[in-house]
């Protein structure tokens, strides 16, 4: 049957069927993270990471854990250790956790085999391990409808190297208002339109607050749950309450900061997520000319406490 599928073009899956034996040649994989190693407030990478050494230890293959700015992370202004270690053939792949800039992922793409989690590239060969974000969103959105929610808007930060995982949180977040029958209002959502303005930080919830007065908005979706909690914590301050007086919802399931309750989110399994990484590095290590894949994990929608019904104005 197999040498007849073989005729036939077929050709095997290697993510399900490959599993390395002690007796393997030692491989080595690099694991760049795209923040300083002392970013890690409401991160999610130490998840990923989890699954990924997890993942490594059962196909008895080392991995090498490199953290960069990705803003700074480029081998043309300054020598790198990591393109010496790629040069070398110290790493046979590596996997990219958070967005870098693309001609950096071009280069490293060109030495050895890559897999990006959570965040997908333009240049080819690259595979991408990512959530299912028009899921979670549209779980997200519908959730602040059942509730009475008509004026939802969207917000994500700035960050020094604009990824595109926000991008499709806010198209999933424009196709859930319209799925369910919702007004769409360009001026509803935060630092998102490219030629518009783009807010820092600690602007953000000033405009929040004014499209609460001149526009009631009364739900914001975040992109990210640490973008939610920060909100939370600058309304509260303003006095304004959450959910009694504004419903927030986030994404990626984190636990919440002390005195915060509890978001209503979509909890990531970035464990599997790190896992899944691993075994389609290894797989593409094994076929570097097949075609792209991307595999997108499902997540699981958290109740929270900070959806309520919108205040009667």
């Amino acid at each position: 049957m197999q040498s007849l599928a073989a005729k036939m073009g077929y050709r095997g899956n290697p993510t399900r069927s490959l599993r390395r034996s002690r007796q393997s040649k030692p491989l080595t994989v690099g694991v760049l993270i795209g923040v300083p190693a002392e970013n890690v407030a409401m991160a999610t990478f130490p998840f990923i990471l989890q699954g990924i050494r997890e993942r490594a230890g059962m196909e008895h293959v080392s991995i090498d854990v490199c953290f960069e700015n990705p803003a700074s992370f480029e081998p043309a202004v300054r020598p790198q250790s990591i393109f010496r270690s790629i040069r070398h053939g110290d790493w046979r792949g590596t996997v990219l956790i958070y967005p870098f800039p693309e001609q950096t992922v071009a280069m490293i793409a060109r030495k050895i085999s890559a897999v990006a989690v959570l965040e997908c590239y333009s240049t080819p060969g690259i595979d991408t391990i990512d959530t299912d974000d028009s899921v979670g969103i549209l779980a997200l959105v519908t959730r602040l409808r059942h509730a009475g929610h008509t004026r939802i808007g969207f917000l994500t930060w700035e960050y020094p190297v604009v990824g595109h995982w926000a991008t499709r949180r806010f198209g999933a977040y424009v196709e859930a208002l319209f799925s369910l029958g919702l007004q769409f209002h360009p001026d509803w959502s935060i630092n998102i339109h490219k030629s518009g303005p783009h807010i820092k930080e600690e602007g953000i919830t000033d405009q929040v607050l004014q499209r609460i007065r001149d526009h009631r908005v009364t739900a914001w979706v975040c992109a990210a749950d640490h973008q939610a909690y920060r909100l939370m914590e600058e309304l509260h301050a303003r006095g304004v309450r959450v959910p009694e007086d504004c419903s927030v919802t986030g994404f990626d399931g984190l636990e919440p900061p002390q005195s915060l309750r509890r978001l209503a989110s979509i909890r990531v399994p970035h464990e599997d997520i790190g896992s899944s990484a691993v075994a389609r590095l290894l797989s593409r290590i094994v076929l570097p000319n097949s075609p792209r894949r991307k595999i997108l994990v499902e997540g699981l929608l958290v109740e929270g406490e900070t959806v309520a019904p919108p205040p009667k104005r």
